[in-house]
């Protein structure tokens, strides 16, 4: 399990051993992992979700396996510091497939770790991914938690609402949003 600290010494790390082998990759991560390193959670994580690469300003996906250089200079980094295997994963790499908020891209925020450029979902597209995994949540859930540290406004939970009903268009999903969104005071 990550706490800040460690997440970002293990991000370190990785990025120096890239710099060594001369590798380069820019990153985006979205979750939990990018939450604690936006300073908005101090939970522990697992692992840090990449969503995709960047390119430019082109996402590209992920998919289940991270390119060779980079799935080895993060399977070396996890020997070294005893990490799991997967603490840096394209899990969530799905979601390309049915599209992220509108300007989503121009609103990372970068961070360098030496051969790794890591850029952030923004805390406004953070609400929108955590409402969107709110909805399949518990109420006393890490999604809930988390979507509470990061202290929408309304009409920031309309736009993720728009945007995760954009993802799952059913009427029972539409009913478990409903339910997050009074647990946050808005009605619809």
């Amino acid at each position: 399990m990550f706490d800040p600290t460690k997440l970002d010494e293990a991000l370190s790390v990785l990025g120096e051993l890239l710099f060594e082998r001369q590798h380069r990759f820019e990153v985006v991560a979205i979750g939990g992992g990018g939450l604690q390193l936006l300073g908005v959670i101090d939970r522990p994580t697992s692992d840090l979700d990449l969503v995709a690469l960047l390119e430019g300003d082109k996402l590209i996906r992920v998919g289940l396996s991270l390119p060779p250089a980079l799935a080895e200079a993060v399977a070396d980094v996890a020997r070294v510091l005893n990490l799991a295997s997967n603490w840096i994963n394209g899990g969530p790499t799905a979601l390309l497939d049915l599209g992220l908020p509108n300007g989503f891209v121009d609103r990372l925020e970068r961070r360098t770790y030496g051969g790794l450029q890591l850029r952030l979902a923004s805390r406004f597209d953070q609400i929108h991914l955590k409402l969107y995994a709110a909805a399949d949540d518990i109420p006393a859930g890490k999604h809930h938690v988390d979507l509470r540290k990061l202290r929408p406004n309304r009409e920031e939970l309309l736009a993720a609402a728009h945007w995760a009903k954009t993802h799952d268009a059913s009427e029972g999903f539409a009913m478990l949003l409903a339910d997050v969104l009074r647990d946050f005071g808005v009605e619809e």
